[in-house]
């Protein structure tokens, strides 16, 4: 049986019974179909009888090409009859071939001759086949609707009562129906079916035959990640959503919406992912939406609190009492962390806090104790690998599909749980049930096809061994859409109340026992589906997601309030590993480089200042940093570290602790100490407490210039002179304060003080001389006059001579300041930075 029997059901003894006593009637009429008389009386030769319809000319197998006519089933009521009842087909049939079809009418036929179906495997082939067969029976006589001639593309509906005692429909079992349109165009000689399509009558009148079939539904309430990483830099910290599609999902004719009012009322078992509650809680808080290229400042106020809050209290009631199973928060991608980021560093470790994540969160929004203990990888497509990954999380139940295991040595469709060994246990879910919903249920004809599909498939198993209890788990699609969810509602209500389906949640399918013939042995990894290979994340993604784990450790390192970052950031690197963006691999793309550009952006606003280039003139001196902080909160456990690239030359002092307040900016002094002349490159850069490098480095030079004895000596002599200067200054303004007080002078003597020198001027210039080092003025305390003074000797020069001053400009002259730079710093350039000393 092996590995076919994954993909193909099994035939029970009584079926290949049936089907052998079919084949022995078949042959017996086709060996009287060969004499003349008979073939003067098959049906392609005679002509019906008046008010009847012919039967088509052609009985043989149409090719494709043929079918001219698209028979859309769009309702069959009721989905399972029942004796004495009537079945209903309504429908529309439509002319897609370019010629007009003429003398059409609809009828039902009963496929195989009335026989049941004899396995899942037929029934599946029944299902995918498009060509107009023997099978396909002929039509149920006076049970058919004249059409009017259809023209290339138009439609029609039609509607077909018929008894079911006309359909001869034998034990309980399932039947093949046909509803086929027969007419005639150009190209054809006579009536001919243009168009069938085919579906399923489950016939369970008598259920005492058999045992039912318990089945779980896990009914999925999944969504891709809406949840941005910015938050607005409001008191109240509004989240931000990347777009406001989820308020549409979540109204009463939205997908979501239409998941928990339909959900609440059946039998099934929920699967959450709980990062979707934590975003609609966010969402009837109040929100902001900004796409990745709107800044937050611009964010528009979310349009859908009101319909979040009542979805989320609608979900609350609609789980109460029932079984909850919660995903790893953000539903990760088991299988690429197995095949392709299982050895990329702390990728284990995002899952491991994805799963702790989930339970806090279930548990906080929807009120009730969620099971984490059962995985759930994309598709139920699974290997070894991805098993041991699942169970890494403490998850030891994992659903799988059939596909991955298979009937092995069982002629019927084992029950769901497979223990694996180790304390691991898989559920299966049955393929041919779980994709029966795949299509677009949106369309009616998909919708009642989809519904018959599982009625038979499921009502097959139970045939399979009508005396044994089956167990079987159905995992549909995880994202099913709205119209999806009520096509499955409706086939798990059509099956239990037709009898032969009992729904159970997961715990009672757990506890069924395992089939002992039923295969256990998980295919290796080489055998995962391509299809589903070629949509996993690669390893380098893994990579970009520990990078930016590692950019977010650096930055929470320096945080005040480490929680304002830490929850919106660590969140949104569990979502960069979503399984759903395996159907939008564009949008996983933009996600993950969004969330590294922004956390980029909140780094970036604590950095150093460029700096540009110094001049040091002398030994030593002092370097001054500036440090700025443009985050909203403060900033601490930073070290600011100078160094030289030249250290025999230039040494800077050691490095200083950083704290700043949010908004705010602050400089730092380095003491420094020059050997030798010449340009020195110094390196600034911020370091976590650990010592990792935090943001960019800045560079800068300082150009060191030596300063000689000599220069030193002149700039001594300078200052001594306006020390000098300034007594004199006082001086002269006291003595002049004091003759003005006394008023003593004669009127001879004035005039020739004034025809002389003025007293003021002769003691200044006295000051002068004896600053000069010249010879000792008039008033000088150690000798007497010696009448006239000769120039040169401390006295003023007369007006006109060379040099010649007024006292008052001299006065202004000696009071000018020195230099503008410190003791032995020259004027710096106008285009260096004068050092700090």
């Amino acid at each position: 049986m092996g590995k076919a029997a994954r993909h193909r059901g099994t035939t029970p003894a009584w079926a290949r019974a049936r089907r052998a006593g079919a084949l022995l009637a078949g042959g017996l009429l086709l060996a009287g179909a060969l004499t003349p008389a008979a073939v003067a009386t098959t049906p392609a030769s005679r002509t019906a009888p008046a008010g009847q319809h012919q039967q088509p000319q052609k009985r043989q197998k149409q090719n494709s090409d043929d079918r001219t006519v698209r028979v859309a089933l769009n309702e069959m009521s009721p989905a399972v009859p029942t004796e004495n009842g009537t079945v209903t087909l309504t429908g529309t049939v439509t002319n897609t071939g370019r010629s007009t079809v003429t003398d059409a009418h609809v009828g039902v036929r009963v496929g195989l001759n009335g026989q049941p179906m004899a396995s899942r495997s037929h029934l599946a082939e029944i299902a995918q086949r498009t060509d107009f067969t023997y099978d396909d029976g002929d039509e149920i006589p006076d049970r058919v609707a004249d059409l009017p001639s259809l023209s290339p593309g138009v439609s029609h509906p039609f509607t077909l009562q018929v008894p079911v005692k006309e359909l001869n429909l034998r034990g309980n079992g399932v039947y093949q129906l046909g509803v086929s349109l027969t007419g005639e165009t150009k190209k054809t000689s006579g009536p001919q079916v243009l168009g069938i399509v085919r579906t399923f009558v489950p016939w369970y009148p008598d259920p005492n035959q058999t045992k039912h079939t318990q089945v779980t539904m896990v009914w999925p309430v999944i969504d891709r990640p809406h949840m941005d990483a910015r938050t607005d830099a409001d008191t109240r910290r509004t989240p931000v959503l990347r777009d406001d599609r989820l308020a549409a999902d979540l109204a009463p004719g939205g997908r979501l919406g239409q998941l928990v009012s339909v959900g609440k009322d059946l039998p099934v078992t929920w699967v959450v992912d709980p990062d979707l509650l934590a975003t609609v809680d966010t969402m009837a808080d109040g929100y902001k939406v900004a796409a990745d290229d709107v800044s937050i400042q611009d964010a528009e106020p979310g349009t859908g609190s009101e319909v979040a809050a009542r979805w989320l209290n609608e979900f609350r009631a609609a789980v109460r009492g029932k079984q909850v199973i919660a995903l790893p928060f953000a539903d990760p991608d088991l299988a690429s962390i197995a095949h392709r980021g299982k050895n990329v560093p702390e990728t284990l470790v995002h899952l491991d806090s994805a799963q702790q994540l989930a339970v806090e969160t279930t548990r906080t929004v929807l009120g009730v104790e969620p099971r984490t203990d059962v995985a759930w990888p994309m598709d139920g497509a699974a290997d070894r690998s991805v098993v041991n990954v699942a169970r890494a999380t403490k998850a030891d139940t994992v659903i799988v599909n059939s596909s991955a295991l298979g009937s092995g040595s069982m002629d019927r469709t084992p029950d769901s749980p497979r223990p694996l060994g180790g304390g691991a246990t898989a559920l299966v879910a049955d393929s041919a049930l779980s994709t029966a919903f795949d299509g677009d249920n949106a369309v009616a004809g998909e919708s009642t096809l989809a519904v018959q599909q599982f009625l038979a498939q499921s009502l097959m198993i139970t045939m399979e061994a009508p005396s044994s209890k089956r167990s079987i788990l159905v995992a549909p699609q995880r994202w099913p859409t709205a119209s999806a969810a009520q096509t499955m509602a409706k086939a798990l209500v059509e099956g239990r109340d037709g009898g032969w389906i009992t729904p159970v949640d997961l715990r009672t399918l757990e506890r069924a026992a395992p089939d002992k013939g039923a295969d256990r042995t998980l295919p290796p990894a080489s055998e995962y589906p391509g299809r589903l290979r070629k949509q996993e994340l690669s390893t380098a993604t893994f990579g970009q997601i520990r990078d930016t784990q590692d950019s977010l450790r650096g930055f929470l390192q320096i945080l005040s309030r480490k929680d304002r970052a830490d929850t919106p950031f660590s969140n949104a690197v569990l979502r960069s590993m979503s399984n759903s963006w395996r159907t939008d691999a564009a949008a996983g793309r933009a996600y993950r480089a969004s969330l590294q550009e922004h956390l980029s952006g909140l780094r970036n606003a604590v950095r150093i200042r460029d700096k540009s280039d110094v001049t040091l003139s002398g030994s030593s001196g002092t370097l001054q940093v500036t440090v700025e902080n443009n985050l909203n909160q403060k900033v601490e456990n930073l070290v600011l570290e100078l160094r030289s690239t030249q250290k025999q030359r230039f040494t800077v002092g050691q490095a200083q602790k950083v704290t700043i307040d949010g908004r705010h900016r602050k400089s730092f002094e380095f003491p420094t100490s020059a050997h030798a002349n010449g340009r020195a490159t110094v390196v600034a850069q911020l370091l976590t407490e650990d010592g990792v490098p935090y943001g960019e480095p800045v560079t800068f030079q300082v150009n060191v210039t030596s300063v000689t004895g000599t220069v030193l000596i002149v700039i001594a002599c300078g200052v001594l002179l306006l020390i000098l200067a300034g007594a004199r200054m006082y001086r002269q303004r006291k003595r002049a304060a004091l003759q003005d007080g006394t008023g003593a002078d004669h009127d001879g003597a004035a005039e020739d003080a004034e025809d002389a020198v003025p007293h003021e001027e002769a003691e200044d210039d006295a000051v002068r001389g004896a600053v000069d080092g010249g010879d000792r003025g008039p008033f000088d305390d150690g000798g007497e006059s010696t009448g006239d003074v000769p120039h040169g000797a401390g006295w003023p020069e007369p007006a006109g001579t060379p040099g010649w001053e007024p006292g008052a400009a001299r006065e202004r002259r000696s009071g000018d300041p020195g230099p503008d730079t410190a003791d032995g710093d020259p004027v710096p350039d106008a285009a260096d930075e004068k050092v700090e000393r």
